[in-house]
């Protein structure tokens, strides 16, 4: 009989959409080992999520930044993670460099999928199938299940936990009123790349379009949003509050948690969107919402399904870009005003 399981390492995801996604592993761990505590090694600008996770017991922050090797950093944060004693580790990013704190902290299980010379780094070392696991959330699954075991039949959905009042703190820290009509929020940003945005003459239009029918229109969106956030504000006649850079990632979620719809491109937005169950429509091109999509019945995704698409490029490689460029606002729309 195996021995129980009662501390986890997760090494998290660099990217806000996956740590979200993440949580359905979370979920699923506390489900299977329900004393169980469960840490997550995070960046520091996925860390705030968190907070906002109750399966989460500690967050840890690796302090490099994005892509940085650091191995100093990394050997002394496995050395001092060592009196942790931890059972397991699951490693979700596919880099040796992920990997490389579980084997300094020497867990004695360190599981994840292969990739950059991860041989004798972790102890089961896992192939992963597309066709087997189309979605992300399984691929993340499927390392908490037994190698042999067939791919998850119920996949849980990620629920961020707003603490009460957290969102009129945060339009008080800002200065901002709590809107007395409908509230969309847009968030014409994408840390991928531009293939990845829906153009800013789009979001403009729209944003028009639902202020003169009565709604209030935040942009939201993280510092390197600022340029396409104020084309989206120019083009509107100005008619959003322009919020980018001017909130933390955990004010940015409190703040989705009173919209009462969400228009984004496949992004980190979208899926805490998803994950605080917001009506939204989310906007695909060169991405796969088969993989990646938003995981909430509420959502509507808009693609038009190209023939080039979905190309997973960060910019188009044909240059017309029309697997976004083609989608009108009136569609848009539609998908916004659909029951």
């Amino acid at each position: 009989m195996p021995e129980p399981i009662t501390s986890i390492l997760v090494v998290g995801p660099a990217w806000v959409g996956d740590m979200v996604i993440a949580q359905s592993l979370f979920k699923t761990l506390r489900r299977m080992n329900p004393e169980c505590g469960i840490d997550v090694l995070a960046p520091r600008w996925t860390l705030p999520l968190l907070r906002f996770m109750p399966e989460v017991r500690n967050g840890i922050e690796l302090p490099l930044g994005h892509g940085e090797l650091g191995l100093r950093v990394r050997y002394r944060l496995g050395r001092a993670l060592r009196r942790k004693g931890y059972d397991l580790a699951i490693v979700l990013p596919r880099s040796l460099k992920a990997a490389l704190v579980p084997f300094w902290a020497r867990i004695p299980r360190r599981v994840g999928y292969r990739g950059e010379m991860r041989w004798g780094v972790l102890t089961d070392l896992r192939r992963l199938d597309p066709k087997r696991t189309p979605r992300q959330a399984e691929q993340f699954i499927a390392l908490a299940l037994p190698r042999d075991d067939p791919p998850p039949s119920d996949v849980p959905v990620p629920q961020l936990t707003v603490p009460t009042g957290a969102g009129e703190a945060v339009l008080a820290a800002l200065g901002l009123a709590r809107p007395e009509r409908p509230l969309l929020v847009l968030a014409p940003g994408a840390e991928f790349g531009p293939a990845k945005r829906w153009p800013a003459e789009s979001f403009a239009e729209l944003a028009r379009r639902k202020a003169q029918a009565g709604w209030a229109v935040w942009i939201l969106g993280s510092p390197r949003d600022a340029e396409v956030a104020a084309q989206v504000q120019g083009g509107s006649g100005g008619v959003c509050v322009d919020l980018t850079g001017h909130t933390t990632l955990d004010q940015a979620v409190a703040l989705i948690g009173l919209a009462d719809a969400v228009v984004s491109n496949d992004s980190g937005l979208m899926h805490i969107a998803a994950a605080l169950g917001r009506r939204q429509v989310a906007l695909f091109g060169p991405s796969d919402p088969a993989k990646t999509g938003p995981l909430n019945d509420k959502a509507r995704v808009v693609t038009r399904s190209l023939s080039c698409s979905p190309c997973h490029r960060r910019t188009c490689p044909l240059g017309h870009h029309d697997c976004l460029r083609g989608i009108e606002p009136g569609r848009v729309l539609e998908a916004l005003d659909a029951p």
